[in-house]
């Protein structure tokens, strides 16, 4: 049997008829720039999110420097941020000139350890940029409490996590301005590039569409120093129609992981997913961690399932990032799931024999 970590295949066949009339209604409308296929989807997406604006823009990354501009983010300025993430989160950061101040992540959860950011602001820090890592939502009321507390901005890069809740409310909905990417790999993807912002302040989302255009709201009159950042029709289009079964889609990535999880428990030196209480985790990976990872993943390939490392290396050990002055041992959280992480195929539309197949060869490779 071979099968793909990543596979389009059920969700286009189900949807495929859709899509091409969806194409065909942009071709035929002549209008191919911030129309009212965008503008349909910002409004679909925002009551999707259960929040007031959406706001479409080229891409996840443009999204998170978009947030942090429309929050005055800039050179003197601190944004604390996960030290085991996409490195996405961190280049948004970059990009303003702002300070990036990792902080470790649970080591159950991966995602970021909210026990440790008090220590991590100082009269610098500006913002907390909490990233839904895998599909799994963040401890978001404690995170609000402290960002309260101090006077901070709450940015959510909820990226891997369309349609996760926190005890009931919608990830994406919690922060000042949230970002989340569209690529195609994602629980919500495009068919290319494509990004949003969520909020529910009407200064921020009227400032993140000036910035996406140029800084501009009439053409040719600028208000603001902006970016050419902006959701095009066609994506637009195609969003709108995979929105409609993104729950769908959800339900089956829970039911694949949860058999995931029924076969592979108490394998010895296997660790599983681990959802925290009152966290929803909506699958955009399932990850296992294992020392034995890289053999690990050359038996399954070698046996035909295909596999992902989610991620290989840790931000602060990328070469981009040398001049900050890290070294191995910095962050041994983030580094031994860099280390350990392998990533399983989890597609919507595999079924029972694919998921069987996986988890035999996982029992085969550790007996």
């Amino acid at each position: 049997m071979n099968i793909p970590f990543l596979s389009f295949t059920a969700q286009n066949n189900l949807i495929e008829e859709e899509i091409r009339t969806a194409f065909e209604r942009v071709f035929q409308n002549k209008w191919y720039v911030l129309g009212k296929e965008v503008s349909d989807f910002e409004q679909a997406y925002a009551r999707y999110n259960h929040v007031q604006h959406c706001i479409g823009v080229a891409n996840g990354l443009d999204a998170l420097h978009i947030a942090l501009k429309t929050l005055d983010i800039g050179k003197g300025d601190e944004v604390i941020t996960p030290s085991n993430t996409f490195i996405a989160t961190w280049l948004a950061i970059s990009q303003t000139g702002a300070t990036i101040v990792p902080v470790e992540p649970d080591a159950q959860t991966y995602n970021i350890d909210v026990d440790r950011l008090a220590a991590s602001i100082t009269p610098k820090t500006k913002a907390i940029m909490p990233v839904h890592l895998y599909g799994q939502a963040c401890r978001m009321d404690a995170v609000m409490q402290i960002a309260q507390k101090h006077n901070l901005f709450v940015v959510e890069d909820n990226a891997q996590a369309q349609g996760c809740t926190y005890h009931g409310k919608l990830t994406g909905s919690f922060g000042h301005i949230n970002a989340t990417s569209f690529y195609p790999t994602k629980n919500l993807g495009a068919y290319g590039d494509a990004g949003a912002l969520t909020t529910n302040d009407a200064g921020l989302a009227q400032k993140a569409n000036l910035l996406r255009n140029y800084g501009s709201e009439k053409k040719y009159y600028n208000e603001v120093i902006g970016v050419n950042s902006r959701l095009d029709e066609l994506q637009a289009a195609f969003l709108s129609v995979k929105l409609k079964y993104l729950n769908g889609w959800l339900d089956e990535r829970k039911r694949i992981a949860a058999a995931y999880t029924e076969q592979l428990s108490g394998i010895p030196g296997l660790i599983l997913p681990f959802t925290a209480p009152g966290a929803d985790h909506v699958y955009h990976l399932y990850v296992v961690r294992t020392t034995k990872r890289n053999e690990l993943e050359e038996y399954l390939n070698r046996n035909g399932v295909g596999t992902g490392i989610h991620y290989p290396v840790a931000p602060h050990l990328q070469k981009a990032y040398q001049h900050l002055g890290y070294k191995k041992g910095d962050f041994p959280v983030a580094e031994e799931i860099a280390e350990t992480c392998l990533s399983l195929p989890l597609n919507p539309g595999m079924g029972m024999d694919e998921i069987n197949y996986v988890c035999r060869q996982i029992h085969g490779f550790f007996k």
